[in-house]
């Protein structure tokens, strides 16, 4: 019976093994690229984790913070944006 390597050499088989690490390599570079560019190199963030900086309540509650609303109108203002942007159930509320 004949086999690939019947007289010593690897024949055809010694190209499977860079293939292999090529296929591991291109495999690598695309999550990592994937990763980059949906969430700044952290895919496993969900995208509700925090208001973005410029959001609606994020603006509000620096306004609170800064002293510029008092506490009635920050909740009365809270609860018109909570019905807008459907923040999850209970994160704001008294």
């Amino acid at each position: 019976m004949l086999t690939l390597a019947h007289d010593g050499s690897p024949g055809p088989w010694i190209l499977f093994l860079p293939l292999v690490w090529a296929v591991a390599a291109g495999g690598v570079v695309t999550v990592v690229r994937r990763a980059v560019r949906r969430g700044r190199g952290v895919p496993w963030r969900g995208a509700d984790a925090h208001p973005a900086a410029d959001s609606p309540i994020a603006v509000l509650g620096r306004r609170f913070a800064a002293g510029e609303i008092d506490e009635d109108e920050y909740w009365r203002r809270l609860s018109v944006l909570d019905e807008q942007f459907g923040r999850a159930a209970g994160s704001g509320a008294r």
